[in-house]
């Protein structure tokens, strides 16, 4: 639909003042520019809703207006990180591996026999010392370090842990976290 004359003189006469209202809200030139470039295209693709007799100007800088404050909106939620720096320090485990290794350790503790399952508990877990734990089960405080030892071999063997590695996410994921690496 061609604009009428009279309307594209006004457009054309407001764009050095809203190039100036442009760099006066964003305080950079190319981003003014911008602006003012998106303005001046919202303004033609809604030419329809300009109420003629009404002042061209005032409905440019308005459109102008509230576009920088939806950019800025959104701008000040989004985090640069041209570097990737602050992306990396938001890599995580999924949760579902988690998951299923505790069902699976539940599992094996519950394969223990019962002494060597409360010993565990007692230094492992409840962060009793083997001193603590001895006197809780009413024996040695050798006995005690012996079923732990035996509870951890066991669940070791239960878990198919063998070494550190062992631990956490599988092979793939530990890529993926790495970032490739």
């Amino acid at each position: 639909m061609p604009i009428d004359e009279s309307v594209r003189k006004a457009v054309l006469g407001a764009v050095p003042s809203l190039r100036a209202f442009a760099i006066s809200l964003c305080g950079n030139v190319d981003r003014a520019d911008d602006l003012v470039q998106e303005t001046l295209l919202r303004a033609l693709a809604n030419i329809d809703s300009f109420q003629p007799g009404t002042n061209m100007s005032a409905w440019l800088f308005t459109i102008l207006r509230n576009h920088f404050r939806s950019e800025y909106r959104k701008r000040r939620r989004e985090v640069e990180d041209s570097d990737g720096h602050y992306a990396d320090t938001l890599k995580s485990q999924p949760e579902q591996y988690g998951q299923v290794e505790f069902r699976e350790f539940r599992e094996a503790l519950a394969q223990l026999p019962s002494d060597q399952r409360e010993a565990l508990i007692l230094v492992g877990a409840s962060g009793f010392s083997y001193e603590e734990a001895a006197n809780i089960c009413g024996c040695a405080v050798g006995t005690i370090k012996s079923r732990v030892n035996r509870a951890r071999t066991r669940l070791a063997e239960l878990m198919n842990v063998h070494s550190a590695e062992d631990f956490g996410p599988d092979e793939q994921t530990r890529a993926v976290l790495a970032g490739g690496e």
